[in-house]
C-alpha cells in the first residue's frame, strides 16, 4: 500500500507540474519567435523604403553597400528583387514561396516555432513600394541559434525546476504516506504477535497518523483485550473444572471398589464397565489439564538433544512389542552429534502420536520415528491409516474416527499435539503414508 499511495501520489504531481511546465515553455518559445519576427520585420521593412526610393531613381549602389553592411552586422542573408525578378541587392537568401505571396502585397505575419531543436533559419519578406503599387520584395533569411540558445536555456530551466518539485512532492509524499500508513504497520506488527501467541501485544499510541486510524488502533485494543479476557477466563475455567472434578472421580473410584465384596455374582460386569468408565473420565480430565496448561504456555521451556529423544522413545519398544507392532527409532543420528536440540514439546508430541499407533496399529504392524536435516519429526505406521475426510477432522478436539468408539481415548491427544507443535513455533500436520498408513509430521522453525 505504500508504494501504491508513493505511486499514485507522485505521478499526480508529475502530471501537474508537466500541465504547467509544458504550456509555460511553449508560451515562451512563441514569445521568443513573434520577438525575432518583429526584429527582422522592421529592419526588413527599412530596407523595403530604401529598395523602393533607389528602384524609383534608377540609383542602386548606395542599397548595395546597406545591405552588405547590414549582412556584415548581423550574418543574415538579404537578397532584394524587382518586380520582375531581376536582383536589385544582396544575395542568397532567394525563396519562391515567400517571394510570391510578398510581390502580391502580403507581408509575412507569422515565423515557424523557435525551440531548442529548430529551425535553423527562417525566411521573412517584405513587399517594396508605395500604397498598392509593388515594385519588388526584400527577402531575409534570419538565423535562429541566439533565439533558440535563449529558448533553450528557459526550458532547461522549467525543466530542472520541474525535476526540483517532484523530487520535493516524493519526498512530502514519502513522509505522508508513512504517515498515513504508520497505524496500519502498527497494526499488522500486532496482528502478527498475537496469531503467534503473544496475547499481550497491543497497538502503541504514538499519536501519529489520521485520527480514523488512531480510533481503529484503539478499537483494536479493545477487541485484543476482550479476546484475550475471554480466552483466559476460558482456560481458566477448563482448568479449575478438571482439576475440582480430579477429586470427587477419585472418590467414586474408591467407593466403587469399596463396594466390590458387597455385589453379587451377576452385577460383576456392571461393576467392571462403571470402573473402565471412571478411569475414562479421569484420563479426559487430565488430557483436558494438559491442555489447558499447554494454551496457557506452560509447557516444559527446556529443550532436548536427539540422543535424549531417541532414548526417551526407545521405552515405547516395550509397548508396541506387547501388542506385536516394531518400534524403529532414528532420530539420534540426524544432523550427527553436534545436532543441535529440539523444543522440548517434541518429546511430548512424539509420546502421543506412538501413543495412538499402539492403540490403532494391527499387530504386525511397523512404527518408524525419524527426523531429518531439517528438523522434520515423522512418526509413520504401516497401519490402516485416515481417509482424506478423516485426515482434515483429526486434529480437532474430541475427534474419534468412527470405527475407532471403543478404543480407549479422550479425543484429545491429537489436539494437544497440535497446541504443543504451536507453542514451539512448529506445525503439526497428518497425511496419508504410503502405500497405506499413517504420518504424523511435526515441522519444527529452523534453529
Amino acid at each position: 500500500m505504500h508504494l501504491r499511495i508513493l505511486t499514485v501520489y507522485t505521478v499526480l504531481i508529475a502530471c501537474l507540474v508537466a500541465a504547467l511546465a509544458v504550456p509555460f515553455a511553449r508560451a515562451y518559445s512563441s514569445h521568443r519567435t513573434g520577438q525575432l519576427l518583429l526584429e527582422r520585420r522592421a529592419d526588413a521593412t527599412r530596407l523595403a523604403e530604401l529598395a523602393d526610393q533607389a528602384i524609383r531613381d534608377g540609383y542602386t549602389a548606395g542599397l548595395v553597400q546597406e545591405v552588405y553592411r547590414y549582412h556584415q552586422l548581423y550574418g543574415t542573408e538579404v537578397e532584394i528583387r524587382g518586380r520582375d525578378g531581376e536582383r536589385v541587392a544582396g544575395g542568397g537568401a532567394w525563396e519562391r514561396e515567400p517571394a510570391e505571396r510578398a510581390l502580391s502585397g502580403r507581408t509575412t505575419g507569422s515565423l515557424p516555432l523557435v525551440t531548442p531543436f529548430g529551425p535553423a533559419s527562417v525566411m521573412i519578406a517584405e513587399p517594396v513600394g508605395r500604397d498598392a503599387q509593388v515594385s519588388g520584395v526584400v527577402l531575409m533569411r534570419v538565423a535562429t541559434a541566439t533565439a533558440r540558445r535563449e529558448v533553450a536555456l528557459v526550458w532547461a530551466a522549467v525543466a530542472g525546476g520541474s525535476l526540483v518539485a517532484v523530487a520535493c512532492a516524493l519526498i512530502a509524499a514519502r513522509r505522508l504516506a508513512r504517515w498515513i500508513l504508520r497505524p496500519v504497520t502498527e497494526l499488522d506488527l500486532t496482528t502478527r504477535a498475537i496469531a503467534e501467541g503473544r496475547m499481550d501485544a497491543r497497538v502503541r499510541d504514538g499519536g501519529h497518523g489520521p485520527a480514523e486510524l488512531r480510533l481503529l488502533e484503539r478499537r483494536f485494543n479493545a477487541m485484543a483485550d476482550a479476546v484475550s479476557t475471554a480466552l483466559d477466563r476460558q482456560r481458566a475455567f477448563v482448568a479449575d473444572a478438571s482439576h475440582e472434578l480430579r477429586t470427587p472421580l477419585t472418590v467414586l473410584s474408591l467407593r466403587l471398589e469399596n463396594l466390590e465384596p458387597h455385589l453379587r455374582a451377576s452385577g460383576g460386569g456392571d461393576y467392571a464397565e462403571a470402573l473402565a468408565e471412571v478411569d475414562r473420565l479421569a484420563g479426559l480430565l487430565e488430557d483436558l489439564l494438559e491442555l489447558a496448561r499447554v494454551e496457557a504456555g506452560a509447557a516444559d521451556p527446556e529443550p532436548i538433544p536427539p540422543a535424549a529423544l531417541a532414548a526417551r522413545l526407545g521405552t515405547w519398544r516395550e509397548v508396541h512389542a506387547a501388542r506385536g507392532l516394531t518400534l524403529v527409532v532414528d532420530v539420534d543420528r540426524a544432523g550427527g552429534p553436534d545436532a543441535p536440540p529440539l523444543p522440548a514439546p517434541a518429546a511430548r508430541i512424539a509420546d502421543i502420536a506412538l501413543d495412538n499407533s499402539a492403540k490403532f496399529v494391527p499387530s504386525g504392524g511397523t512404527v518408524t520415528v525419524s527426523l531429518d536435516a531439517a528438523g522434520a519429526l515423522r512418526i509413520a505406521d504401516d497401519g490402516p491409516g485416515l481417509t482424506p475426510e478423516q485426515l482434515a477432522a483429526a486434529l480437532g478436539r474430541f475427534w474419534r474416527a468412527p470405527d475407532h468408539g471403543n478404543v480407549p481415548g479422550s479425543g484429545l491427544g491429537l489436539a494437544i499435539a497440535a497446541e504443543l507443535a504451536r507453542s514451539c513455533g512448529g506445525e503439526l500436520t497428518l497425511r496419508a503414508g504410503e502405500p497405506r498408513g499413517l504420518v504424523v509430521e511435526l515441522r519444527l522453525p529452523a534453529v
